[in-house]
């Protein structure tokens, strides 16, 4: 139950913006726990690669006394992979089209992560 509610607030958040391409909800160990991707892509891949950039932000912040990590920003030349905690043993990765309104999606994301976190 809880599982297809988490896929509910990702339907909701890749529906807010036509920029928004594939989302999931992921522990911090890299086990998806929800998500929202596009056929033929590897949600175990998504989740390990996420654990590990979030890992890797984490540990880039406290060693250039940044403070807590919130967010980490990956773009590449065919869009925008965003990451953040929802909650303190998960995390929400979205994927976005390389146009991207990203501050409406800041926003979308922030919104659906404190949903995220409610409900885990």
């Amino acid at each position: 139950m809880r599982a297809d509610m988490l896929t509910s607030v990702l339907t909701e958040l890749n529906g807010t913006s036509g920029d928004i391409e594939a989302s999931a909800v992921i522990s911090t160990d890299g086990l998806t726990i929800a998500s929202v991707l596009p056929a033929g892509m590897d949600e175990d891949r998504v989740g390990a690669m996420s654990a590990a950039m979030l890992s890797l932000g984490d540990r880039t912040a406290q060693e250039l006394v940044r403070g807590g990590l919130e967010q980490v920003l990956i773009k590449g030349d065919k869009g925008y992979v965003l990451m953040s905690y929802a909650g303190s043993e998960s995390v929400l990765t979205v994927l976005a089209k390389p146009n991207a309104k990203l501050g409406l999606i800041f926003l979308d994301v922030k919104r659906a992560a404190a949903s995220v976190a409610d409900l885990l």
